[in-house]
């Protein structure tokens, strides 16, 4: 469900940078498609699939203590992994979609169901957490484990772009999902990897870049016109 296009999260509305790479002439059939999501989930997607699953095992609980704040207890943690997922985007126009995307993510968690731990969080980061880290709590709060987590992640990384790509260039949706089939193994590999940092410390998690993505999201944001938010 978490990974599903359909989840009242906002991600329909977003492209993941694909209408920017489509302006610039960087993708423009399945080939390119192909090349762009590799890069894509192997950088930021990486990235935010090993935020999602240190998030799902920080909002596990266990025994209160201090962080490295010196806050105490779950949120203290997730507050942590917050702000160093912040530090790693250093793009103003990604940090805001993050932010959107994390608080939408969270209202519909919690309109699923009710979770004191979710209430928590909605109050102590009340613009929204980055939505890896909303991503992980809502898993852990519906159930699943860290490595859930970080798939659900890395398919998102890889079927917003994909499916905007359908609207974008009117590419055939076999041919598309096609492209994601081959990226399943990739994915696999890479959601294990991430769930390889679930308990680290949170300034010893993954900072892999993506500087022209960055690039493009910030140009992305002065277009009077675009069909998608992001």
């Amino acid at each position: 469900m978490l990974a599903d296009g359909r989840f009242p999260a906002g991600g329909h509305a977003h492209s993941g940078g694909l209408e920017a790479a489509v302006a610039e002439g960087r993708v423009s059939d399945p080939d390119t498609l192909e090349a762009f999501l590799r890069g894509r989930v192997t950088t930021s997607g990486a990235m935010a699939a090993a935020f999602a699953a240190a998030a799902c095992s920080a909002f596990g609980g266990g025994p209160p203590k201090t962080d490295g704040e010196g806050r105490e207890g779950r949120e203290g943690r997730i507050a942590v992994l917050d702000t160093e997922f912040e530090a790693r985007t250093p793009a103003p126009a990604l940090r805001a979609t993050s932010r959107k995307l994390g608080r939408q993510l969270l209202r519909a968690a919690r309109a699923i169901g009710s979770h004191p731990g979710l209430d928590a969080i909605a109050t102590a980061l009340p613009g929204g957490p980055h939505q890896p880290v909303a991503l992980g709590a809502t898993a852990r709060a519906l159930g699943l484990g860290p490595h859930a987590a970080a798939a659900a992640a890395l398919h998102d990384a890889a079927t917003g772009p994909a499916t905007a790509a359908v609207r974008l260039l009117g590419l055939d949706p076999f041919a598309v999902h096609a492209v994601l089939a081959r990226l399943a193994p990739d994915l696999d590999r890479l959601a294990a990897g991430a769930t390889g940092h679930a308990d680290a410390p949170a300034g010893e998690l993954p900072a892999y870049g993506a500087p022209l993505l960055d690039i493009s999201a910030e140009l992305h944001a002065t277009w009077e016109v675009r069909l998608f938010a992001s």
